[in-house]
């Protein structure tokens, strides 16, 4: 009897226990499923779905004309699960000449117990098609269970960058990085309003990494505003194919091309040589990237002498006939300055200085207005300051301060050395002049399409007056005698058309040594010369042999400017040059025939 009781007991206490472990059980079911469901809902799908961010298709860069430069392309990245592969090394065999890999590679990316690994990143979507199609087409060929069939290739959507000109403007278009964000040129500086915002997806989170197939967009991209430069590809294609021929043919380091509407600022074509690929940049040096029309420096040389000579027209100091005795030499302090060849005394105007492009004679000039006089002049044409034109990496040039000027300063800088600035400064001084003595900031932007097409023009360029237009015409007719057959371009002229311009032939600052070695040739001008319409300027940098600036740089402006009055449909004016006296012979001359003809 004791021992049932003792066993009754323990079956007792065995119920109980159970049923207080079953109550504990129910309350925390009770707990999980309705007081806490959501929040282990909540942990289940952060555990097993994670965001990620979803690719925006950078805007485009195009032309005036709506021709792209730079373009996002779709693309398909080309992913497995290495579980579902059975055989790699027959799977690989298969797929490799699909998608032009190396059937090594193509197993090392099959091979493995990842649910996700990356088999070709960027593909072309009608890549995927082929290969999907041949799958599907090998698969229907064997039984439905087969474990002969391929499967576990997935897709993921990406974007591309394409540049479809090639090296056509690539340094100042530039290019993006491997992780899609602007490296260089425009693409860089440009790179927030042109990579527009990024969007959100889910998918499934399996070990370790994402499962093929899973994804779901829950927040879309939305495409980058797309930049419409007022370059014209045709003019950029024949400035660029101009300036790579000058720059082989005298074997020099580089040139530039830069083509302007001076009225608007606009430019029309920007053309650097050496150029590069910016859809294969592996093998291309940070110097070969660089834009030299605004980040490398230079002294002008002569082309600098038309600030100098409009600087002294504009003080009342001279006239286009005001004549100077001119000599081969000319010493200033402790130094001597020569002209270019050696000749006798001459007695020439104003135009005749500007159009042999005489040393000694600019220095004349030079002397005639203050050393600060001279300076502000400079400044007011843009020589010490950005252009305003943007772009990355703008230099702002080097004009040092009056303080600093020694003996040989103001001379030097009365013949286009003794400063530096950079080509696309040049050009604008040279706008300058040809609108009237009006100074327009470049620009390469003409507007902005946003994500829906909506076009936004640019806003009007800041402008400032810097020589009146009395002065400007009158340095526009001295400057068609340098184009002709007494001056230093003969090369430039255009048969039909009136042409002004100035040669440069400067002594290049060698970096590698801190010392002038080599030369900077340079054209500059503008057509037609009484209603200028474009400006066109070339520089030549170290080139080798033959490096004056009317001989390299004039037939390349010729080229360029022929096509670009061609193409916009600019004719001739009709007019007829107006003669200027280069010599004081000349001048006498004509005075005379003035005479009788007053008579």
């Amino acid at each position: 009897m004791g021992n049932f009781s003792l066993t009754h007991n323990r079956i007792r206490a065995l119920i109980f226990m159970t049923a207080v472990i079953m109550f504990l059980f129910g309350l925390r079911l009770v707990q999980v499923q309705a007081l806490q469901a959501n929040d282990y809902r909540s942990r289940a799908f952060n555990e097993m779905e994670k965001v990620k961010t979803l690719q925006a298709p950078r805007g485009d860069i195009t032309d005036i004309n709506g021709v792209p430069f730079a373009r996002s392309v779709a693309a398909t990245s080309i992913v497995v699960d290495q579980t579902q592969i059975l055989n790699p090394a027959k799977v690989a065999a298969f797929v490799a000449p699909i998608l032009n890999m190396s059937v090594s590679e193509v197993q090392t990316a099959l091979t493995g117990k990842r649910k996700w690994n990356m088999v070709a990143e960027n593909a072309k979507p009608a890549t995927w098609l082929k290969l999907i199609n041949a799958i599907d087409q090998y698969n229907s060929t064997l039984p439905g269970m087969s474990p002969e069939r391929i499967i576990g290739f997935f897709p993921e959507r990406s974007y591309i960058r394409e540049y479809p000109s090639g090296s056509l403007i690539a340094s100042l278009i530039g290019f993006v990085n491997h992780d899609g964000i602007g490296a260089t040129g425009l693409e860089s500086s440009m790179n927030s309003i042109i990579s527009g915002k990024q969007g959100k997806y889910s998918y499934a989170n399996g070990y370790k990494a994402e499962i093929p197939g899973s994804q779901s967009e829950i927040i879309p991209a939305q495409a980058g505003t797309s930049i419409r430069l007022t370059v014209d590809r045709d003019i950029q294609w024949v400035a660029e194919k101009a300036i790579a021929d000058a720059v082989k043919s005298s074997n020099a380091i580089s040139g530039t091309v830069i083509v302007m509407d001076p009225k608007t600022g606009q430019i029309l074509a920007h053309a650097t040589a050496p150029t590069f690929d910016p859809n294969n940049t592996s093998k291309v040096s940070l110097v070969a990237m660089r834009n030299p029309s605004v980040q490398d420096v230079y002294e002008p040389g002569s082309t600098g002498k038309v600030m100098t000579l409009a600087a002294a027209l504009e003080e009342k100091k001279i006239t286009p006939d005001t004549v100077f005795t001119v000599p081969y030499a000319l010493k200033r302090s402790i130094k001597v300055f020569h002209d270019h060849e050696a000749h006798a005394t001459q007695r020439l105007t104003a135009s005749g200085i500007l159009a042999v492009s005489s040393n000694t004679g600019s220095i004349q000039i030079g002397e005639m207005l203050s050393n600060d006089t001279l300076h502000d002049y400079l400044s007011k044409f843009g020589i010490g300051t950005k252009t305003g034109s943007g772009l990355p990496g703008e230099s702002n040039g080097i004009l040092p301060k009056v303080a600093n000027w020694s003996g040989t300063t103001a001379p030097t800088v009365a013949f286009g050395q003794g400063y530096s600035l950079t080509a696309m400064q040049a050009t604008s001084v040279f706008a300058t002049i040809a609108n009237g003595g009006v100074r327009v900031s470049p620009t390469v932007i003409a507007g902005t399409s946003d994500a829906s097409g909506n076009y936004t023009p640019s806003a009007t360029r800041e402008s400032v007056r810097v020589i009146s237009t009395e002065t400007a015409q009158k340095m526009r007719i001295m400057m068609e005698s340098v184009v002709s057959a007494n001056g230093t371009a003969p090369t430039a002229a255009i048969a039909g058309y009136r042409v002004a311009g100035k040669t440069g032939t400067a002594m290049r600052i060698d970096d590698t040594c801190g010392c002038y070695r080599g030369y900077t040739a340079s054209f500059i001008g503008f057509a037609p010369a009484d209603n200028p319409a474009y400006v066109i300027s070339v520089t030549i940098q170290d080139p080798k042999g033959l490096h004056w600036g009317g001989a390299l740089g004039g037939p390349v402006f010729k080229k360029v400017m022929s096509f670009v009055l061609q193409s916009k449909g600019i004719a001739p004016t009709g007019t007829k040059i107006i003669p200027v006296a280069l010599t004081e012979k000349q001048l006498i001359a004509a005075k005379k025939v003035t005479s009788v003809k007053t008579n």
